[in-house]
């Protein structure tokens, strides 16, 4: 199978790497991937400017532009073929939830599911060393066919995993809602302008059976199928009964 490997955290990520070993021996397997990271970019695209693109290897490629930017010159003739499966991660920390609003990691997976392209996005539930990567580079290496026959061209598939070298189950979910608790500090500038720093301080999160974050909580593995294009639900009736000012 034709795979092209990428994530947010740039192409020398110990979890994209376990990924490559993990797929390269049975597969026909290319990477592009940012030339540093790319946390938090969401699906910002490059409009605007050339998209650079590097030989690291003879099938690793690094690339100037956004996780999402590499997908799109993957699919489009950077490799010599299209792509038959996209696959995005292993990402340092969760995208649990509402995180994938944000995740530059659940952005590469999106732009394959949009362009026709079975894709999964890989995150691993940790900060903090050690990290247990080869163990969900062995699930994805061992359920590669089962994640291309799921897939349907309404979704890509989120995958978040514990940090344990074996994992207690694995649960299909929802995404949970999570609150950002930010906060921001101010740098006042000799020259009058302020600027201010940005620091995500506590994340708190719905506490839901069947969510992605109640599955990885308990040691299971949680794979979300997330529909890429929103649709309106019952709650939109109060919009419906209003009636709008038209000058």
């Amino acid at each position: 199978m034709r795979i092209l490997l990428t994530n947010d955290d740039g192409f020398s990520s110990p979890g994209l790497l376990s990924l490559k070993k993990a797929l390269e021996k049975d597969h026909d397997l290319w990477v592009i991937a940012p030339d540093g990271e790319r946390s938090g970019t969401s699906h910002r695209i490059t409009l605007r400017g050339p998209v650079m693109r590097g030989r690291v290897d003879e099938r690793v490629f690094s690339c100037s532009g956004t996780p999402a930017d590499c997908v799109i010159i993957g699919a489009n003739g950077a490799l010599p073929g299209k792509p038959e499966l996209v696959i995005s991660g292993i990402n340092i920390g969760p995208n649990i939830g509402t995180d994938v609003v944000y995740s530059g990691t659940a952005a590469a997976a999106r732009q394959g599911a949009l362009m026709g392209i079975p894709s999964v996005a890989l995150s691993l539930d940790s900060f903090k060393e050690p990290f247990h990567f080869d163990a969900l580079s062995r699930f994805a290496a061992d359920n590669l066919e089962t994640f291309v026959r799921l897939w349907r061209p309404d979704h890509f598939i989120n995958i978040n995993a514990p940090n344990l070298a074996v994992y207690r189950g694995v649960e299909i979910t929802r995404p949970s809602r999570r609150l950002y608790h930010d906060r921001i500090d101010e740098y006042r500038a000799p020259d009058g302008r302020s600027y201010f720093f940005i620091h995500g301080f506590r994340v708190e999160t719905v506490k839901e059976s069947g969510s992605d974050w109640d599955a990885v909580s308990r040691g299971m593995v949680s794979i979300s199928p997330v529909v890429l294009q929103p649709v309106p639900r019952k709650d939109d009736a109060h919009y419906r009964e209003e009636r709008f000012v038209l000058a």
